[in-house]
């Protein structure tokens, strides 16, 4: 039976998104976005995110950005094209709540993901937030698995993925929904204008 099929997002409240391949076309050959010349927009970002946001839904980045760490751009210059991105988002309408960032290589922390500690900085942040009214929407096994890890409903962006690897096979069967892109997930499973979640909060 196919996860999407059975998957339920209606009481998400914190939407965590993966940046390249979500946001952001991901760069191939295992480079990595550097300034923000390099950074393309996927179709339909802005609109997708104004949606979550007119709902009241936060919408919160956790990104690996391992370039910090190999010296090939500073952590304020990942600053400055955040502010980029803020302000593109900005202009139609759209915003991010927070942006978690990793700086590091890999095994020098907890926070690079598969592993956990972004999502538990962000959950200690938003006090409201927790695994059960949480989704992670990701392109990645890792973005899969640190979602899977802590309980969290999970999302699979396929639209750009090489569907022919193992990590992407293992992937698709551990998400609990498969989309083209971040679009596809709010208009199939939270309603065009976001709809389906009622916040219980004042």
């Amino acid at each position: 039976m196919s996860n999407n099929q059975a998957a339920d997002f209606s009481n998400i409240e914190y939407v965590f998104l993966d940046r390249d391949g979500v946001l952001n076309r991901n760069p191939c050959d295992g480079r990595f976005v550097t300034c923000w010349k390099e950074f393309q927009g996927l179709p339909g970002v802005e609109e997708a995110i104004a949606v979550l946001n007119r709902s009241r839904r936060k919408v919160i980045v956790v990104t690996n950005q391992r370039a910090v760490a190999l010296g090939l751009l500073s952590p304020e210059e990942l600053d400055q094209l955040h502010d980029r991105l803020r302000e593109r988002l900005a202009a139609k309408g759209a915003h991010l709540d927070a942006i978690y960032v990793c700086p590091h290589d890999v095994g020098e922390c907890n926070c690079r993901k598969p592993l956990t500690g972004l999502f538990e900085q962000a959950f200690i942040d938003f006090p409201g937030s927790q695994p059960s009214n949480s989704v992670m929407i990701g392109d990645s096994l890792r973005d899969i698995e640190a979602g899977t890890r802590l309980g969290m409903r999970t999302v699979l962006i396929t639209g750009f993925l090489d569907a022919g690897t193992p990590d992407a096979h293992r992937a698709a069967r551990l998400a609990q929904a498969r989309v083209l892109s971040l679009l596809d997930f709010v208009q199939r499973y939270l309603g065009s204008e976001g709809q389906s979640f009622e916040h219980g909060g004042a």
